[in-house]
């Protein structure tokens, strides 16, 4: 019962996180310039429909990418199982998948690639620090996409009216894992390190000022990157002060490795906190042996999979069709690519510029969530769920 109560406590924090963050909102920009209307070549009276998808697809981080665009394969398949129509015509949708290796210079070419491609929107991409300057590229050809992954706060700032988000952002996160500590763990002393990026940097900043303001002494913060694999010194200077715990805001090829030299200097029972970078099946492989991820403590925005409306028969589905590749976020890119689809059904076009104003007005039952939208991207209502490890296995707490 006591574990009950400190969760929803965790969840009326989100709640009210998510409210301030709507009074912080920068107001709206002008409209985005209209795209030139996407190739739509017949094809027995059909139409074609590209979607774009960008992640990293090669890199450290390539087993989250492939998830990501498993979910876009899977959904574009369903699709054309169903005779989904738009306009009275039958619809064959097609994805056009880029590589942005976690790059932001990538990322964007990536975005300027589709855009000159044409395509009719676009699902990713997967990090804050690529999504972020990719979200202009696509203001300004006027494409709509569509994150499922990518969570720092300040994706939605500019009010771009091509950018949206279902998933829950970086505010919910981090400052649901310094109530959880404070609150549920009752920890007094906190340790912190991030990887620079966009994503690792914003959410152990939130976790950083939630953790001040419940009492807790941050004792130590650290930095590294997003490419180092040896962290001894920095977490050698951080034994030093005696935390209760360490969050780490970065990604599972960092974390993985952390923790196993975490082990090795004799701090294997500290907590270990962290987003959903770090909450995937791959981080036990990357600690190296199951009881090393016994302490990880992480977050993900949206519901578990067994409370999610569709998740456990969607899962199946995937495993099925992708065994052993489901990381994270692929029902979220899933229900990107519907949610782009149902806008341009609703709208009866394919064309940006016609169909774009209606995912402002979503309300699509997915996988996830029902997905319907703040005025400036954000998704309504957003949840969250902390994970641990058991016996390896991620198992959810609330």
């Amino acid at each position: 019962m006591q574990m009950k109560l400190k969760l929803t406590a965790v969840a009326a924090v989100v709640v009210l996180v998510a409210a301030c963050g709507k009074k912080e909102e920068a107001a709206p920009v002008a409209a985005a310039p209209a795209a030139s209307a996407p190739a739509a070549a017949p094809a027995g009276g059909e139409l074609i429909v590209k979607i774009g998808h960008v992640a990293p697809l090669s890199g450290a981080q390539a087993h989250y990418g492939k998830d990501n665009e498993n979910g876009v394969r899977m959904a574009i398949e369903d699709l054309n199982k169903q005779g989904f129509e738009i306009g009275g015509k039958k619809a064959k949708f097609e994805i056009v998948a880029e590589d942005d290796a976690a790059d932001p210079k990538q990322g964007t070419a990536a975005a300027q690639k589709l855009c000159d491609a044409k395509v009719a929107g676009v699902v990713g991409h997967l990090n804050s620090g690529t999504t972020i300057p990719a979200s202009k590229v696509y203001n300004d050809c006027g494409i709509p996409h569509v994150t499922g992954a990518a969570t720092n706060p300040d994706l939605t700032k500019p009010a771009y009216k091509t950018t949206y988000r279902i998933i829950a952002n970086d505010l919910a996160l981090g400052s649901g894992l310094a109530f959880y500590a404070a609150d549920t763990l009752k920890l007094k002393k906190v340790a912190v390190i991030d990887d620079r990026t966009a994503y690792g940097k914003g959410v152990a900043e939130i976790f950083t000022k939630t953790a001040k303001e419940k009492g807790m002494t941050v004792v130590d913060e650290q930095f590294t990157n997003d490419k180092a694999t040896d962290f001894m010194a920095i977490l050698t200077a951080i034994k030093a002060k005696n935390p209760d715990a360490i969050f780490y805001g970065g990604m599972d090829p960092q974390a993985g490795p952390m923790l196993r030299q975490m082990e090795q200097l004799g701090m294997g029972k500290l907590k270990y906190f962290g987003g959903d970078g770090i909450c995937t099946a791959e981080i036990a492989k990357l600690a190296g042996s199951p009881k090393t991820v016994e302490n990880v403590i992480c977050a993900e925005g949206g519901a578990s999979l067994a409370k999610m409306p569709g998740g456990e028969a969607w899962k199946k589905r995937y495993d099925e069709k992708y065994p052993n590749q489901f990381q994270v976020y692929s029902p979220y890119t899933y229900d990107a690519t519907f949610v782009l689809a149902d806008a341009m059904k609703r709208a009866g076009s394919i064309d940006p510029k016609v169909y774009t104003p209606e995912l402002i007005k979503a309300s699509f039952k997915g996988v996830t969530t029902t997905i319907e939208f703040e005025p400036n991207g954000e998704l309504k209502n957003p949840a969250i769920t902390l994970y641990t490890y058991k016996e390896g296995k991620k198992s959810a707490l609330n």
